[in-house]
Parts: C-alpha cells; sequence; structure tokens
C-alpha cells in the first residue's frame, strides 16, 4: 500500500536531485522589498508591493530576533496592500522589510504517510521529513468535460453504509453532525476500512489534545500506515487553520496524480468556515450569510471541486467533509452550502445517538447520489423496500408510542413496528467484509432473500 512509486521499464531512471532542483528553480536572485505602515492584531499594511504581488500570494518578513514570518496578501489597493500573518503578529514594527514569495505552495513526499505535519509541511512529531517538488496549494480541478464518473462501490464495513448509504470511489459526502454523536469515531473508522490506497487527513482548528488523541486511540497504527495527518490546532491563526484544509488537499491531490486511490477526510468545513470569516473581516469584507463573508460560497466550491474523480491515468480522491450543525440545524449557511456542492449526505442524529446505536445515522434523512448506479437491480429493490418501511414508522412513531394506535388497525405500520427494531441493529451492523453483507441480513429480515445477482 505505501510502496514506492513506480514507473515503466521503458522510462528512464528518476533524477534523485528532482526535489532539490524544483526548489532551487523557485528561488529568486532578486525581489522587491515593501515595508510595514501600519499594523494590527490581526494583519498588517505593506506600503512598495502593490503592483508585485497577487492576492492571496505569500510574504516574508524577517522579524525580530531573527524570526521569519509569513503572511497572506488579503486585500491588495493602489498604493498599499494588507497582509494577513500565519503567526502571531508580536514581534513586528513600522518599517520592517516584507518581500513577497509569491503563490502559497507546500511539497508533499511518500516519506510523509504515517507522519504528522502542520499546513506548511513541517512535521509536527519532531523528526526529519523529507521534501518532494513544491505544488500550489491553489490548483485548479480537473477539467469537467474530461472527467470520469463516480467508480464502483467502496466497502467501508458499517452495513448502515454499505447498503442504504454505499460510498463510491470519486464520491464526495459530508458528514453532518452535532458536537458528541460519534462523528470522530466514524471518521476514524472509516479511515481504517474504506478501500484506498492513501489516506489524507484534515484536522483543522482541533484542539491540541484531541489530534495526538485521534492519531493514537482513533486512527490507531493500522490506521497511520497509510495515512497522511494535516492538523492545524485551534491556538493558530485563523490564515494558519483555514490553510490546512488546502494544504491537505494538494497533499490528496498529489497522490491521485501518481494513479493513487486516495481517501480526503475533512474535519470539519464548519471550523474552516469560521477561520475564512476571521481572515475576511479583518480584511474588510462585510458580512452577508448570518454572519459569514460572501467569499464563503466560493471558497467551499473551490475545496469541494478539487475533489472527486480524476482524468485519464490520474485516480479518484473519495471524499468525506465533516460538518458540525448546532442542534441539528441543516439550512444553516456551512451546511446548506455544503451540502449543495456535495454528492450526498449522512446525518448523525443525537436521538440515535442516545438510544446507543452507532454510528448515529439518521437514514431517513441521508441521501447517497451514488445510487442507484452503484447498487444492482435486487439491491436497490432492497433499498427502496427498507425505506419505505422506516418511512411508515417515522410517520406513525409518535401516534404510536402515544398509546393512539390500537394494534391491529394497519397492517403496514403493525409490520414497520416489527421490523425498525431489527432493522436498527442491522445497520449498527460493523465490520462486514463485503457489502453484499449487510444485503444478505437486510433482505433476509424484509422477505427480499438476497441473491447477490448482478442483473
Amino acid at each position: 500500500m505505501n510502496e514506492p512509486d513506480e514507473s515503466p521499464a521503458d522510462a528512464p531512471a528518476p533524477d534523485p536531485f528532482g526535489p532539490l532542483r524544483a526548489q532551487v528553480a523557485v528561488i529568486e536572485q532578486s525581489y522587491p522589498l515593501g515595508r510595514i505602515a501600519s499594523l494590527d492584531p490581526a494583519g498588517f499594511v505593506v506600503e512598495g508591493l502593490s503592483d508585485h504581488a497577487l492576492l492571496g500570494d505569500e510574504l516574508v518578513i524577517d522579524a525580530a530576533g531573527g524570526q521569519t514570518l509569513r503572511a497572506e496578501v488579503s486585500r491588495l489597493d493602489r498604493t498599499t496592500l494588507r497582509a494577513t500573518p500565519y503567526g502571531a503578529a508580536e514581534g513586528l514594527r513600522i518599517g520592517l522589510a516584507v518581500r513577497p514569495a509569491g503563490p502559497p505552495r507546500i511539497a508533499p513526499d511518500t516519506s510523509w504517510i504515517g507522519r504528522i505535519v502542520d499546513p506548511f509541511g513541517q512535521p509536527l512529531d519532531g523528526r526529519p521529513l523529507g521534501t518532494g517538488v513544491p505544488v500550489p496549494l491553489h490548483a485548479e480541478p480537473p477539467p469537467p468535460a474530461r472527467r470520469r464518473g463516480m467508480g464502483a462501490r467502496q466497502r467501508t464495513g458499517f452495513a448502515v453504509l454499505d447498503t442504504m448509504l454505499p460510498i463510491a470511489a470519486g464520491q464526495r459526502i459530508g458528514l453532518f453532525a452535532g458536537s458528541g454523536v460519534g462523528k470522530s469515531t466514524l471518521l476514524g473508522s472509516l479511515a481504517r476500512e474504506i478501500e484506498a490506497d492513501i489516506c489524507v487527513l484534515a484536522l483543522v482548528g482541533e484542539r491540541g489534545r484531541e489530534v495526538s488523541d485521534f492519531v493514537r486511540r482513533i486512527l490507531g497504527p493500522e490506521g497511520m500506515a497509510r495515512t497522511v495527518v494535516v492538523a492545524a490546532t485551534s491556538d493558530m491563526p485563523a490564515n494558519t487553520r483555514r490553510r490546512c484544509a488546502f494544504a491537505a488537499l494538494a497533499v490528496a491531490e498529489h497522490f491521485r496524480d501518481k494513479g493513487r486511490r486516495v481517501l480526503y477526510l475533512c474535519d470539519s468545513v464548519t471550523r474552516l468556515a469560521e477561520a475564512h470569516r476571521e481572515v475576511a473581516t479583518a480584511a474588510g469584507e462585510p458580512a452577508a450569510l448570518r454572519g459569514h463573508p460572501a467569499s464563503l460560497t466560493p471558497l467551499l466550491a473551490a475545496l469541494c471541486e478539487r475533489t472527486g474523480p480524476g482524468v485519464d491515468a490520474q485516480g479518484d480522491i473519495t471524499a468525506i467533509f465533516s460538518v458540525l450543525v448546532a442542534g441539528s440545524d441543516m439550512e444553516e449557511p456551512v451546511a446548506d452550502i455544503t451540502r449543495g456542492q456535495l454528492d450526498g449526505h449522512v446525518v448523525l442524529s443525537r436521538e440515535i445517538a442516545e438510544a446507543g446505536r452507532f454510528p448515529a445515522v439518521d437514514v431517513l434523512r441521508s441521501v447517497s447520489r451514488s445510487l442507484p448506479e452503484v447498487a444492482t437491480r435486487e439491491e436497490n429493490a432492497i433499498i427502496a423496500e427498507a425505506r419505505k418501511i422506516l418511512g411508515i414508522h417515522d410517520r406513525s412513531d409518535l401516534m404510536v408510542s402515544s398509546g393512539l394506535y390500537e394494534k391491529g388497525a394497519n397492517a403496514e405500520i403493525d409490520r414497520a413496528t416489527a421490523l425498525v427494531p431489527r432493522m436498527n441493529e442491522i445497520f449498527t451492523a460493523q465490520g462486514l467484509a463485503r457489502p453484499g453483507d449487510g444485503f444478505r441480513l437486510l433482505g433476509g429480515l424484509l422477505g427480499k432473500p438476497y441473491t447477490g445477482r448482478t442483473a
């Protein structure tokens, strides 16, 4: 799984100094300089670089004590620009020299597998780390007219996902959940179980203790053996937290371009949106969407569009984006925007979690747009019957539980009341070796024996 990249037998031998040459090639022998004209805790204004830097470019400042601070151009005027630093602004002063560093880049390498890095590609575990050829943080998505469609269904090991809500290769799906309903545990399980060559995990704004806990306890050695973790903890500046999701995506694209099947996990889009709001507000952008800037929509669209199926010899990036929904409000801006960009959404319910069922998936509120294509006719019939029974139970549950329904008055309600508890037991089954195992259990319960036919 973590084998070195292979080349055709007739291809020239790889240049061992290729990465070094690429890094040297981007070093400029001369560059313009600007000066800090004013500053505040959220950023600073630079004079003299408006004609030499683009929006989103990086800047480098040599601060006091020999420290180097990096920043991003967040607004341009005719004679000045505003920059948002990637680190604390302490140590800066009026008049410090500022030089442009071009578009933000990161240099992923195969040696990153099994490691934890920050959004700049620096190791967070204290051990040396190799570097590859620098790639842009904000790349273009594959040409839409040439992209493949979604691929085959991927085994997840969870019966509810392998049956009712399948995940296909190259699919982009959202995981919508409140706090404390098992989102992180489910993400870690998917990182271990979904069929992929490489997993890239973006931990955006996560608490420092939980980063190590996620890696050690939830991912474990088995999950880390094929995973690159890119982490920006909650105490890091907003610009660094926002960069985390795109740095991880650039790493995923690096492996996709080598023909690998990549699983990209972003936890969470909500904290990414909060970081972007801080940066945009400091740059003077007005709030538009319940406190979020209007630029949030294109930012999330750019993130989601770069995942998915590749073209030609490229691999695929199967993506799972977690979204924190306070009070299960699926209409709040971040949830609404993200849901519109994806190929399906899985909703985790607090009520189901409190009932002791994991994963706490609310099947009726969840959708996989890989259906019906990734399932056979027989499997789609089982899914349709299961959804029908769940719907009947959902509409009648209050009446039954309150004692307003008399058993025997409606055969469909009686059947749903009897079957749904047993269906829930099947949906929480884990460790399935094949997706067909879940259909076999579900079909047998619903009176639709599963034969595994492909017609």
